[in-house]
């Protein structure tokens, strides 16, 4: 069993050694598309399953592939590449969202690039996700941090606390405790 992950580098490693996770990276990055990663549960549950000594991945409910686009914001371009998501990785739970818009769905100021997109996610443990630099290495965005991720800690992220009813909502339908009893879930 490999220890325990720490850094953002032993994040990458939990990644680059699912073969499962490498290959929807891979099925991502054949799009080219501008600023992307893949968030969320993708990595999220790979740290979880991996601070748990997990052998059997836990079950993910969508992967949520982000993207940074201002050249066109149209939904129906986010449904052009769910379908051909679906084509290169057929069974996968596809969602996909540029980010370039996604402010005005969540009442937030217009976001920068993916990164600043994520720091405005409802949980510090979601804001974190991967994807393949230009030599085909995984690499992390964690723009509030790793800490409450490797210490099975939910909080709610700065954006969040004006949006609690939507941050507890969240909580009660997801039910991570089921999944990771180590977990702590927060209001503060």
């Amino acid at each position: 069993m490999a220890a325990p992950p720490k850094t953002v580098t032993d994040i990458a490693d939990v990644i680059a050694h699912d073969h499962w996770r490498m290959g929807i990276l891979r099925t991502v990055a054949a799009l080219e598309l501008p600023d992307w990663a893949i968030g969320a549960g993708f990595v999220r549950a790979a740290v979880w399953d991996s601070l748990s000594n997990k052998r059997v991945r836990t079950p993910l409910p969508d992967i949520d592939v982000l993207y940074f686009d201002r050249e066109n914001t149209l939904p129906a371009r986010d449904l052009e590449l769910e379908i051909m998501l679906a084509e290169a990785g057929p069974g996968m739970p596809w969602s996909v969202k540029n980010q370039a818009r996604m402010h005005t769905r969540n009442t937030d100021s217009p976001y920068c690039n993916t990164t600043d997109a994520l720091s405005y996610w409802l949980e510090t443990a979601t804001c974190v996700a991967a994807r393949l630099n230009e030599q085909g290495c995984v690499s992390i965005l964690a723009p509030l941090g790793i800490k409450d991720l490797l210490e099975f800690r939910v909080r709610p992220t700065a954006s969040a606390r004006t949006k609690m009813d939507q941050y507890r909502a969240r909580m009660a339908a997801k039910n991570w405790a089921g999944s990771w009893p180590h977990l702590i879930v927060e209001e503060i």
